[in-house]
């Protein structure tokens, strides 16, 4: 809700917050250092929020419009309060406040002249709803010449100064505590006793420390400490938590600056609300793994690529039984490789301190686009117009000399690949747990994901026993081949329903014609196996050139796509968008609610939903026990998604949650989902 004005005056006002530009001096010498800042009056039982608004909101923001030589710092924030809004801790202000900041006159600054300063502020302002605005402001500041002297103080600068954090009286360390906390390790003279005073660490970052988790002050041998419990973001050696503490006793409250370095050489265990995911260890999150990969084989996004490879095995396997094993280890190293790399982004986006989870590349539209590109491909080579094993890309002649074990090794990438949309039972509390884990944890808990789904082909491979049970090669093969051609095409046809979901029918219009041009490529690539060597090369460059042509529609179509212009309507179906804040309201009225996380890439979702959540028999189940249905997409990055799902220690989706009537907890549903399941879930709650 923006206010603004033709010409800017010092204040401005929304019906909730009014807003006012002050200065400290009512006048500036050339060279000077003063303070001006914008002061916050609010409304009873609204607030605005701190620079770490906590687990929801965001902090006001100030842009200044200087005159030239003129330079103003960052903002100094007052100590906040905290805000619980039933789940949700968030840090803010109530009633008043004034964000101040430096302001540096120019040295060249001359004497009798009036200087325009402006500023733009943005914040949000939150009761139950919460509405974003905006205001400019500006004032005249006179300079006058070194030794006139210039007017007293604002009596608000003077009173924002008064509520800055001080300088911390007493050393500050950061300890390992117990499992899923840190610990603020104060010493020196005439420290706050813990039963006589209440004291809370204010983090001035996102992320190390949970909002919503209990501190716990006690006396140490040397000292005080303060538990705090572990975020979703762990720190690494040698960072630094920054942040304010408080110490209250009765009306009195003082605020400090503190600093700590974190020395550890390890993460400190990060704090898990799901009690299953908190005993897990190693050993359980293998064998879950291992589980979860042999179910993935099943699954839509594998199956048809496993099919592949039976085909491949029942011609192989009645010719040369070696070849056939070494066929099999190649597989099992395309898909050992790529879950490794998979594991090793997923470290390095970790340690920037990313959102990330199980099927996160699927939240970029170009990584779909390359796919859809990639799986329409196979396709094409399934029904015979063109041998994905002679030339594509010049890898022809390469898998041609190492007899296949390259077809069969990216065959194993292909799967890997494909299956990350999928999720089966046991992968989410075995992924969940590997998120939080050292980087050498995590990569071996896909490993053992990998071995999982590699394992039922490279068994076959290995023992001709088993070999027995296929059936005999014949012309038939050659005919399911053809026919496994459309489940590639469903596939990509999906992508592309994924596409036009993320970035919109522009970007599927570039996609579909840059499959025309994957199409036109892969065509010359055929022809071109009979062509003399000067018309191959021609052929080929052309090829590599319509590749890139294809790259280039997908990326304009991309490009030119407004995601925002093509949100679903929720108005007739039977839930509403997902958000903290109405989750927050709806459990502070102690209704019952169901939360669907899901994404449209994620085809176990895609599936509960059909078969579950949007049947008669759940719909009716939600109506008559007066359930509120949310739901939180997660197609596109989504950080607070991200956040729940480590809270419930998931490192993707899909996950589910019924909050019964008045529940503090939430009850936390199997990623497999059946009408019978959901309305049981119901029923059990209101017992």
């Amino acid at each position: 809700m923006p206010c603004t004005q033709a010409n800017p005056s010092p204040e401005a006002a929304t019906d909730q917050v009014s807003a006012s530009l002050i200065a400290s001096h009512t006048a500036v010498h050339p060279g000077d250092e003063i303070l001006i800042g914008v002061h916050h009056q609010i409304i009873p039982h609204w607030h605005t929020y701190w620079k770490n608004p906590g687990d929801s909101g965001l902090p006001t923001k100030i842009q200044y419009q200087l005159p030239a030589g003129w330079s103003v710092g960052e903002i100094q924030w007052p100590t906040p309060s905290k805000i619980v809004l039933g789940p949700v801790v968030n840090y803010g202000y109530h009633d008043a406040v004034t964000l101040l900041s430096p302001l540096r006159v120019a040295e060249n600054a001359e004497p009798g002249t009036e200087w325009p300063i402006s500023a733009k502020a943005k914040w949000l302002v939150c009761e139950e709803a919460c509405i974003p605005q905006e205001v400019e402001l500006a004032i005249q500041l006179p300079v006058v010449a070194k030794g006139v002297a210039v007017g007293p103080t604002h009596p608000l600068i003077a009173a924002a100064q008064n509520s800055l954090p001080g300088v911390l009286p007493w050393q500050a360390s950061l300890l390992e505590g117990p499992a899923g906390t840190l610990r603020l390790h104060l010493t020196g003279e005439q420290l706050p006793a813990p039963d006589q005073h209440a004291l809370a660490f204010y983090p001035d970052q996102w992320g190390p420390i949970s909002h919503a988790g209990e501190q716990i002050t006690s006396l140490a041998d040397d000292g005080l400490d303060i538990r705090l419990p572990s975020g979703d973001q762990l720190l690494s050696p040698g960072q630094t938590l920054t942040g304010v503490l408080t110490v209250a006793s009765g009306d009195s409250l003082r605020a400090y600056q503190i600093s700590a370095a974190w020395p550890g050489t390890a993460n400190p265990v990060q704090a898990e609300p799901a009690s299953a995911l908190a005993e897990q260890t190693l050993p359980t999150a293998l064998l879950l793994a291992l589980a979860g990969g042999l179910i993935l084989n099943l699954m839509p996004c594998v199956f048809p690529v496993l099919s592949l490879k039976a085909l491949a095995l029942i011609e192989q396997a009645a010719h040369d039984p070696g070849k056939t094993r070494r066929h099999g280890w190649a597989y099992l190293a395309g898909i050992l490789i790529s879950f490794t790399a998979l594991a090793a982004v997923l470290v390095a986006l970790k340690a920037g301190g990313a959102g990330i989870g199980w099927g996160f590349q699927f939240q970029s539209p170009w990584f779909v686009t390359i796919l859809a590109y990639l799986i329409f491909a196979v396709g094409l080579s399934l029904s015979g117009v063109f041998n994905i094993g002679t030339g594509i890309t010049g890898l022809g002649h390469k898998l041609a000399t190492l007899d296949g074990y390259a077809g069969s090794f990216f065959t194993g990438v292909l799967a890997a690949v494909v299956a990350t949309p999928c999720t089966a039972p046991f992968m989410g509390a075995a992924i969940g747990f590997a998120i939080t884990q050292a980087p050498a944890t995590m990569i071996a808990v896909f490993l053992s994901l990998g071995i999982g789904l590699a394992l039922p082909y490279w068994l076959l491979c290995q023992w001709p026993i088993l070999q027995r049970w296929l059936p005999k090669p014949g012309a038939w093969m050659e005919t399911l081949k053809q026919g496994l051609a459309f489940p590639m095409y469903a596939t990509a046809a999906w992508l592309i329903w994924v596409l036009a979901r993320q970035a919109g029918p522009e970007a599927v219009a570039g996609t579909l014609g840059g499959c025309v041009l994957v199409a036109l490529a892969v065509w010359l690539l055929q022809i071109s196996r009979n062509a003399t060597q000067i018309k191959r090369r021609v052929i080929h460059t052309s090829a590599g050139v319509t590749l890139l042509l294809a790259l280039l529609a997908g990326e304009l179509g991309i490009q030119t796509s407004s995601q925002a212009s093509y949100a679903t309507d929720s108005n007739n179906q039977h839930w509403q968008a997902y958000s903290a804040e109405k989750l927050a309201q709806l459990r502070s009225e102690g209704k019952p609610v169901f939360v669907n996380f899901t994404a449209d890439w994620c085809i176990t979702c895609l599936v509960n939903e059909r078969v579950a959540l949007s049947s008669e028999s759940v719909r009716g189940a939600f109506l008559k026990a007066e359930v509120t249905y949310l739901k939180g997409d997660w197609t596109n990055r989504d950080a607070g998604i991200a956040k729940v799902l480590s809270q419930f220690g998931r490192s993707g989706v899909p996950l589910y949650l019924y909050f019964g009537p008045g529940a503090q907890e939430a009850m936390v549903l199997p990623q497999i989902l059946t009408p019978d399941l959901v309305i049981g879930a119901i029923q059990s709650a209101r017992l």
